[in-house]
């Protein structure tokens, strides 16, 4: 029973020793594939940067200024001031809507029952209006 038991053991050494073979190299292969990645990322960020640069060399307002009056024939551009700027002030905001109160509501949060419900006063207002000849 021993030999079994001595062979079993060492077939189950040989077993484990194979299977951190094989994660050893498993892991080594995703951190490499991990500082590929990180490499292009960061390459990704300066192309972004360079990129952003341009954008900002290019859309310079004096740049952009004698574009639009080297181009005026052909698209009709008007050069930038400052009195073409409104304030925020000027700005026109939505009203917001109130929603109507129909009925009471209960201080803890449910809605009480209401007897004058909205069909109800519906009613009342095509009452009054014929009421008056309209």
């Amino acid at each position: 029973m021993r030999p079994v038991l001595y062979v079993l053991t060492f077939l189950g050494l040989i077993a484990l020793g194979f299977w951190a073979y094989r994660e050893n190299y498993a892991t080594q292969a995703t951190l490499r594939e991990v500082r590929g990645l990180q490499q292009e990322i960061a390459n990704l960020r300066e192309a972004l940067s360079v990129q952003r640069a341009e954008w900002a060399y290019l859309n310079r307002p004096d740049r952009l200024r004698d574009l639009a009056g080297l181009n005026f024939d052909r698209l009709g551009l008007l050069p930038m001031e400052p009195g073409q700027f409104g304030t925020a002030a000027q700005v026109v905001f939505p009203v917001p809507e109130i929603p109507a109160i129909t009925g009471p509501i209960d201080t803890m949060g449910g809605v009480v029952a209401v007897e004058d419900t909205f069909a109800d006063q519906i009613e009342a207002i095509v009452a009054s209006a014929a009421e008056e000849g309209l």
